[in-house]
Order: structure tokens, then C-alpha cells, then sequence
């Protein structure tokens, strides 16, 4: 019981995308503490990592989905909003960070609940 539930693919990428949203809330905070630096370029998680993850959920991949890396990379692409080079955007920011808030708040329930239900079924009684 309990090594089927932590083996659902539905648990699995909720354990993954929580990983995710810890290393994207340190990026967005770097960048938001980087806002004044000469130069600096924005960070966020690589942008094929969202298409990779799908296509695994997609084939049920439940091992793949457990190892799939993710990389917090340097954003060059987004054109510089100051003369000095750094490209990153306040405004954005914040947003990001207020949406991955969210994500991390529910995708800890959803992990939480699953570990709930496991307790339940040692216990044999809902608490």
C-alpha cells in the first residue's frame, strides 16, 4: 500500500513540481534582490522542463518522472530593461512569485494528503 502510493504518477509529479517551485522561489528571490545590480541577468527554471515532464505523465513513466532533472539557468533571451544590461523586472517578479506561492501552497496539501490517506491505512482510522 504504502510503496504503491508513493509510486502513482500523480504523487510522483507532485513531489517533482514541488522541488520545482522550491528552486523557482530561489531564483525569483535572487532576481528580486538583483534588481539594482549592473548586469545582472534573471534565473528561472529551464523552459523545456515543463514539455519533458509532460510528455512523461503522458506515457504513465513513473521512474522517468522521479528522475527528471530540472536546471535553473540564466535567462538571456529577455532583452535588458536598464542601460547597465540587467533584465530583470520588478513587476514580473513579484507576479512570479505570488503565482509559485500558490503552486507550492497547493501542491504541499496535495503531498500532505497523500501522506495522510497512508497513515490512515496504517492506523486504521481517520484522524
Amino acid at each position: 500500500m504504502i510503496d504503491e502510493t508513493l509510486m502513482l504518477e500523480n504523487y510522483s509529479i507532485a513531489k517533482k513540481l514541488l522541488d520545482v517551485a522550491h528552486a523557482k522561489h530561489q531564483a525569483i528571490a535572487s532576481n528580486i534582490s538583483n534588481v539594482e545590480t549592473p548586469g545582472y541577468k534573471r534565473q528561472d527554471i529551464n523552459v523545456d522542463f515543463d514539455a519533458q515532464l509532460r510528455k512523461l505523465a503522458q506515457n504513465d513513466d513513473v521512474q522517468s518522472i522521479q528522475n527528471l532533472d530540472f536546471q535553473v539557468i540564466t535567462d538571456l533571451a529577455t532583452p535588458s530593461v536598464r542601460a547597465d544590461g540587467n533584465n530583470v523586472q520588478l513587476d514580473k517578479e513579484l507576479l512570479n512569485m505570488s503565482q509559485n506561492s500558490v503552486q507550492y501552497e497547493y501542491l504541499t496539501n496535495y503531498v500532505s494528503n497523500s501522506l495522510k490517506q497512508i497513515e490512515t491505512a496504517i492506523k486504521g482510522q481517520v484522524v
